[in-house]
């Protein structure tokens, strides 16, 4: 294990000791970034490699683990890879990370944020180009081969750094007002129970003018009908408790009544037909139902090549199947003999996991009629649980599903990756339920750990898991109120934090340079905090992943440069759920040179921060505000630097956001967005799918420009005199020579014909499944051979206007105008705009991490503002699923709102 290394640094820092360090810092650079910036220029924070440091595998021991395992929750049947057999096909693995922590998706480089390379584009105007003004459309354009120089070596880094400095600067202006203007208020009368930070509350949303926008829209815009409410509809929205508005909120009771269906267990194991077996050295073997469901965990994600592949996966699994062997009476051959399952190479599980391809593949080729009736029986089974009562009101519940048993995956180098899940039993489970509530009847013949009435906490029922030993909990869901509250103290926390700052900024300045270790230590762990909203981390035992914050590195997870990169610092380390983090960025001198103090007389193996650890900084950190610990520096740099980016968006008079068109208002958003991800080192890897992504976009552009192109024939059809027209011929002849080429006009021809036959065959087999459905006969073979002679008919035309067509696309409708047909074409120009705009965003983000940002780390508020303040519909940046989590900041934020 490695030295927790406590104390081993000298207490206090001699003269002799900064003076031989100052003799090894290299000379300062004057053209130095703003300290936390990225400068690395290759993007790497994988899980699959390990990290420098890394400590070797250890025995598991059941032991204590915070790590949130997200996908743990599906059945390792469906999770299919392979191992000692031989697969049908892989599964391709999502590579998305939207739902990932922030701080797990740093990389090491913020590239100049331009579109991806396409081979029949000839511009290199770079998309990082800020929004055009509002009557023209951003164009997308080649990415030149210099493309991806470092931030550290270009000018796109010296501006983000000095912005970095500028909103830094601001944050200490603003937190000397609000001080001083706290200062001259009138001392309010003392009152029995003072209100906590924690309780304050957001304000109602004034009514709104009978000429005022509502959510960003203008009243009486163009856009969708709003569907009208029956007056029962409107009476439900009324009934809906918007605590928000409530003033007094006790902040230790959280409940007064609570009933609630308690939680959903997954099916029984259903045991192998009897000629579906495992093999062992080469010969079938027969197993008890537990261990024949535990051999099925393993087999039927053989072609997982990433956990059967794995060696630590595979040496845990085999060690708790041999358990489970021992407890069930072990396998038997077909004469009924034991069979000693004693080597993990002989056994084989091919036939198994292809009995669950072909189960998996039957449920995938269902009739739709059979999905749906498929999928109602689920929703009918959980319906009852959706939702529970909470002091009389409908509250919905989050997730009441109990983990199906399976192999544990963790992330990353996990120790105990391939251990067995077991099955929870109601034996387990503790509910806890309003007194004189009924309570919930546990399965047939068992009966729950306990039953309690426990109104101070918000938890409908708990278990340990048998992995790490972690207690689940089934809580109410994201949109409830208590989700909400909860929600809204953690943003008000962040803003309390802006009045002190300045305070604690300057003390940990004044701390790097202190003579006592301990403080030293502190400012410089702070400054990471604070700079590169590193977690604080925690220390691990022998049995947990080798997972690191800034108060538990070691020595072995940082590199300082050499004389040739003054001030740079590489960290290299696994982080929350052991992803990688791997990341050079630049560093004031005196951090650089306490660093190299923190080295002296130590090893690879012994802790940096040696005196120091997270209770006593958060100890620290609480001097300055109740409640305040490391965590709150995220949210508070990611909300404050987003709401300082849109008053420089409301400050631009040369182009006001105001009359920009929707896309813009939207790229305007995720610019700012963009900023805060980069400025809080919020990266991701490019995932394997945007190249095809952005190929489909581009694709999408120019079918829209081909519509174009087919149009301006029509018109040619309908006014001949066109033709006579300089600028209406250049523009048709661009479409054709520059945009379109007769190579894709042809490819694209074959598209639309092999499409038309698609729809055609899948209108026919849905009328067929309809007519069974219904008991009457479907309908002959020979009815689809006649409907797909229409497509037969489009692939004549199709090639009739390829080889002539000017004389051969003819007028579609007989009503059509020219102004008709210009007014389509300004459709198709806006379509183009959105497509293009959606383009940039994507190219831009494809190593950002927006989507977390907007989730955990940016006040909602300032999304809502800045919607109600610019007129953009709140729905273009908030989901359907945030717009019910953050109702509580639509309802009570205006456009005037300020973080």
């Amino acid at each position: 294990m490695p030295s927790t290394g406590r104390g081993k640094g000298p207490a206090m820092i001699s003269k002799a000791l900064e003076q031989k360090v100052d003799r090894e810092v290299p000379d300062g650079d004057e053209d130095q970034a703003a300290d936390g910036i990225a400068v690395l220029d290759d993007v790497d924070m994988v899980d699959a490699v390990a990290p420098r440091g890394q400590r070797r595998a250890r025995k598991p021991a059941v032991k204590e683990d915070t790590t949130d395992e997200s996908d743990d929750d599906v059945p390792l049947t469906k999770r299919r890879k392979t191992v000692n057999g031989t697969p049908k096909k892989a599964v391709k693995e999502s590579d998305s990370e939207d739902d990932i922590p922030l701080t797990k998706r740093r990389t090491s480089a913020v590239k100049k944020e331009v579109v991806t390379q396409h081979s029949d584009s000839d511009s290199d105007v770079p998309l990082t180009k800020k929004r055009a003004a509002t009557n023209k459309r951003p164009l997308v354009k080649d990415e030149s081969d210099d493309s991806d120089v470092p931030i550290a070596a270009s000018a796109a880094r010296k501006s983000l750094a000095k912005e970095k400095k500028d909103i830094e600067k601001a944050a200490d202006v603003t937190a000397k007002k609000i001080r001083a203007a706290e200062k001259k208020k009138p001392a309010a009368k003392r009152v029995k129970k003072e209100e906590s930070e924690d309780e304050v509350k957001p304000k109602a949303k004034p009514k709104a003018k009978a000429n005022g926008t509502a959510n960003g829209t203008k009243k009486g815009a163009k856009g969708k009908a709003v569907k009208d409410e029956s007056p029962q509809e409107e009476e439900e929205e009324d009934e809906e408790y918007k605590w928000w508005l409530e003033q007094n909120n006790d902040n230790s009771v959280k409940w007064t009544t609570l009933s609630h269906n308690g939680v959903l267990f997954p099916p029984e194991y259903e045991p192998l037909p009897k000629h579906v077996k495992l093999y062992y050295d080469g010969k079938p073997v027969t197993l008890h139902p537990k261990a024949e469901e535990v051999a099925g965990f393993f087999g039927s994600m053989l072609n997982s090549e990433v956990n059967v592949g794995n060696p630590i996966f595979c040496a845990n699994f085999f060690d708790d199947f041999q358990t489970v062997l021992k407890e069930t009476g072990g396998a038997k051959d077909a004469d009924g003999k034991k069979v000693n399952i004693k080597d993990f190479k002989k056994l084989d599980f091919t036939k198994i996991f292809e009995y669950y391809e072909a189960d998996r593949e039957a449920k995938r080729s269902r009739s739709a009629a059979e999905k749906k009736a498929a999928k109602a029986e689920k929703d009918a089974a959980e319906e009852k649980y959706l939702t529970c009562k909470l002091d009389g009101r409908t509250e919905k519940v989050g997730n009441f599903r109990v983990e199906p048993p399976g192999l544990f995956r963790g992330r990353g180098q996990h120790p105990k990756t391939g251990r067995v899940k077991q099955r929870v039993m109601p034996e387990q489970v503790t509910i806890n339920i309003g007194k004189g509530e009924k309570v919930p009847s546990p399965p047939p013949g068992h009966n729950w750990a306990k039953v309690i009435h426990d109104n101070t906490v918000t938890w409908l029922a708990t278990w340990k898991e048998n992995i790490n030993g972690n207690t689940k909990y089934v809580m109410l869901a994201a949109t409830s109120s208590l989700k909400g509250m909860s929600d809204f103290k953690k943003f008000e926390k962040a803003r309390e934090l802006k009045k002190h700052i300045d305070r604690i900024r300057k003390d940990y300045q004044k701390d790097l340079v202190s003579k006592v270790m301990v403080d030293r230590q502190r400012a410089t762990a702070m400054y990471f905090i604070d700079k590169l909203a590193l977690r604080a981390g925690n220390e691990k035992g022998e049995d947990e992943a080798d997972t690191v914050g800034c108060c538990s590195l070691r020595l072995e997870h940082i590199t300082l440069s050499t004389t040739e990169e003054p001030f740079h610092v590489t960290f290299d380390f696994l982080g929350k759920d052991s992803i990688r983090y791997h990341d050079t960025v630049e560093v004031t001198e005196q951090v650089y040179k306490n660093l190299k103090i923190f080295e002296k007389r130590k090893s690879p193996e012994d802790q940096l921060f040696d005196r120091l650890n997270t209770p006593t900084l958060n100890a620290h950190l609480r001097s300055y505000m109740p409640g305040l610990t490391a965590k709150v520096f995220r949210t508070y740099n990611a909300s404050w630097t987003m709401a300082q980016e849109i008053k420089l968006l409301e400050a631009d008079k040369k182009n006001p956001l105001k009359k920009a068109n929707v896309h813009e208002k939207i790229l305007a958003y995720n610019e700012a967005n963009r900023k805060v991800a980069i400025l809080c080192n919020h990266q991701r890897t490019v995932g394997k799918a945007h190249d095809t992504q952005m190929e489909k976009l581009e694709y999408k552009v120019k079918e829209k420009k081909y519509k174009q192109y087919r149009i301006k024939h029509m018109m040619l059809k309908i006014n001949p005199k066109l033709e006579k027209d300089k600028s209406f011929m250049a523009d048709l002849n661009n479409l054709y020579k520059n945009v379109l080429t007769e190579k894709w006009i042809e490819q694209h021809h074959k598209d639309l014909v092999e499409g038309e036959k698609v729809k055609i065959q899948k209108k026919f087999e849905k009328e067929n499944e309809k007519l069974e459905a219904d008991g009457e006969k479907p309908l002959k073979d020979s009815e689809l051979e006649d409907r797909l002679t229409a497509a037969d008919d489009l692939e004549k035309q199709l090639a009739k206007e390829f080889k002539d067509p000017k004389k051969n696309i003819a007028v579609e409708n007989a009503n059509s105008t020219i102004e008709k047909c210009e007014n389509n074409i300004a459709k198709l120009d806006e379509s183009i705009q959105a497509i293009e705009t959606q383009m940039i965003d994507k190219e831009a983000n494809k190593t950002i991490a927006l989507g977390t940002s907007k989730l955990n780390y940016i006040d909602p508020r300032i999304t809502v503002m800045f919607c109600k303040k610019f007129e953009l519909p709140i729905e273009k940046v908030f989901s359907k699923t945030l717009r019910d989590k953050f109702k509580w900041a639509i309802d009570s934020t205006d456009e005037n709102w300020d973080f």
